[in-house]
């Protein structure tokens, strides 16, 4: 039995029990570089718990299309997982508030245009899901010894989109 997900536009409020949405809305908090640049200041909480240091890596994964099949999801214990697409494209994220250790019912947001977006530590999120090429992201998250992974796969999967 597959079981349907509706895919919702990615705001602020909606996803901030799962993380952070880094978009450049509104005016900036600051204007630097001799008045040239506006910065929006400090919109994700990275926490890299004990033992662990921020590190930036690039991410190339294949496009996917719509409807997708969600079987697993995990979540990093140790740190939280930034994903910045390096190009204009909308992504695909996927969510799971825990229920007791285990994923609850998975929610899935298509991002705009320019944004980005941040999971808490310990957040249950499908994988990485770019619905374009070149499917390219800078990923910030926490580099240090230790596993830092938990998968969970569901007996019946999920049928994700279209819209």
């Amino acid at each position: 039995m597959t079981r349907d997900i509706v895919i919702e536009s990615l705001r602020p409020a909606v996803f901030a029990p799962f993380g952070d949405v880094l978009e450049a809305a509104g005016e900036p908090d600051k204007i630097i570089n001799q008045g040239l640049c506006g910065r929006f200041h400090d919109l994700a909480t990275l926490d890299f718990g004990d033992g662990g240091r921020a590190g930036i890596s690039l991410f190339k994964a294949e496009p996917r299309h719509l409807p997708l099949t969600l079987d697993m999801v995990e979540r990093h214990p140790d740190g939280s997982q930034c994903f910045v697409p390096m190009s204009h494209d909308p992504f695909l994220v996927i969510v799971a508030p825990d229920a007791g250790g285990v994923p609850g019912t998975p929610r899935a947001f298509r991002t705009a245009p320019g944004q980005a977006i941040n999971f808490h530590r310990g957040t249950w999120h499908g994988v990485l899901t770019p619905l374009h090429a070149p499917g390219l992201f800078a990923v910030i998250d926490r580099i240090g010894a230790g596993p830092n992974l938990e998968e969970h796969w569901f007996d019946a999967p999920y049928r994700v989109g279209p819209e």
